[in-house]
């Protein structure tokens, strides 16, 4: 079944998992969740286009357009698999605990100053979304960059069965996911699954040296590395006036680069993205050029002007790893006024207490002051006489009735607390 699916897909080359988005002609793959049946829309799919269903519950085959197999999402990873089979270009995964789909675009887009490149839209880096990104690569595509998002153990093995990176590399390896993976040492054996598979094949792994746990994972194998001050890499943060401005230097040529983007921790992605536009060989000045250009999107790292305030708004999601790094670089922020919205950290298990704790007394000893959102950090603020919101709704009113001017505001949380809705009132 998984071939005659396959050789249909090879004919209308579109896929879709949503009847409310089915492109004419395309096969539509209908998938099962916590919330929803694919299955019970599969005649709603061939009405409203689609050339095939494929489904997994025999009770829903009323038509032979319809297609039954045993796992739908096992289908869709297979088929993802036969057309990454047929391509011989560089595939470059990648994944991260932090600044991975912020890596993956400024990537991107120094590498389209050379190559037709295909990349995950987004933040589509999981188990339907990668064979989905697989599967959406135009024919002229010369190089792709698939990313990978992971919460346990073995996800990442399982993507490169069917993505077979041809190139690797790890943004670093933090505290994210603690529950999921169980523990700092889970993080670490998921991430490396990338290294291990991408060395397997023989591909190239890019590498900073100058992470411990990147050098780590990465001993043993032949690595490109990289860095601020590694593999013929000279890189400097000059200031953030508000958004990052870096140099580098290369054979005696300096070159200072005004980014759009806010937080000095963000110049390890830079690393990585000159890192890979220099072995690809696209020029020098395109590479500083399109990292110029880039502008951030989707709440990540992005500086934002109100008519009351500027902004550093970084709430799409937070972990302790990227948290400290964003506390850090803000306290070198040269503001005379500068405060701090912070939400809670998720997906965190045993270790929340800990780690909030961290990161509250992380701030204070950065002689940083703010407002607290969340129930982890509500209760610290309240324990330490600090200002604290059970949610977002409750911060809203206080900074409503508040009307905060002339300020700096760091704005970080895990997505779930969704403090973008903070924005309209600063």
């Amino acid at each position: 079944m998984i071939q005659k699916i396959y050789e249909h897909y090879l004919e209308v080359r579109c896929v879709s998992t949503d009847t409310r988005h089915i492109p004419q002609g395309a096969i539509f793959f209908a998938l099962k969740g916590e919330r929803f049946n694919g299955n019970t829309f599969a005649a709603q799919a061939l009405e409203a286009g689609a050339s095939m269903v494929v489904i997994d519950q025999a009770d829903c085959l009323t038509d032979p357009r319809m297609v039954l197999v045993e796992d739908v999402l096992v289908a869709l990873q297979e088929v993802a698999r036969l057309y990454r089979m047929s391509w011989h270009i560089p595939v470059i995964g990648i994944t991260g605990s932090n600044g991975k789909t912020t890596t993956k675009e400024l990537m991107r887009d120094v590498l389209m100053k050379g190559y037709k490149v295909h990349a995950t839209k987004g933040n589509l880096n999981n188990h339907i979304g990668v064979p989905l990104t697989i599967l959406s690569m135009p024919s002229d595509t010369t190089l792709a960059i698939i990313e990978m998002g992971a919460n346990h153990q073995k996800e990442i093995e399982g993507y490169c069965k069917y993505a077979m990176p041809t190139h690797g590399l790890i943004t670093n390896i933090g505290k994210a996911h603690l529950e999921g993976f169980g523990g700092e040492e889970g993080v670490f054996k998921g991430k490396r699954e990338l290294f291990v598979a991408v060395h397997a094949t023989g591909g190239v792994l890019f590498v900073n040296p100058e992470l411990p746990r990147l050098a780590e994972a990465s001993q043993g194998m032949e690595t490109v590395d990289y860095g601020f001050q590694s593999g013929g890499m000279q890189l400097q943060v000059l200031r953030e006036d508000p958004t990052l401005v870096y140099s580098s230097e290369k054979n005696g040529a300096i070159t200072e680069v005004t980014t759009q983007l806010a937080g000095a921790y963000n110049l390890y992605n830079i690393a990585s993205a000159i890192a890979v536009g220099r072995f690809f060989e696209v020029p020098e000045a395109d590479i500083h050029a399109a990292i110029a250009a880039y502008q951030p999107e989707n709440n990540r790292s992005q500086w934002h002007k109100t008519a009351q305030n500027e902004l550093i708004l970084d709430a799409y999601n937070a972990n302790p790893s990227s948290m400290e790094h964003a506390l850090r670089a803000f306290a070198n922020q040269n503001h005379s006024n500068k405060i701090f919205i912070l939400g809670d950290m998720r997906e965190l298990g045993e270790a929340s207490e800990e780690e909030h704790r961290h990161i509250f007394e992380l701030a204070q000893s950065l002689g940083l002051t703010g407002i607290w959102v969340g129930e982890w950090f509500q209760r610290l603020a309240l324990e330490h006489g600090q200002m604290g919101f059970i949610d977002t709704a409750a911060a809203k009113e206080y900074l409503q009735a508040e009307a905060w001017v002339g300020k700096l505001i760091l704005i970080k949380g895990s997505r779930g607390i969704q403090l973008e809705h903070l924005v309209p009132f600063l």
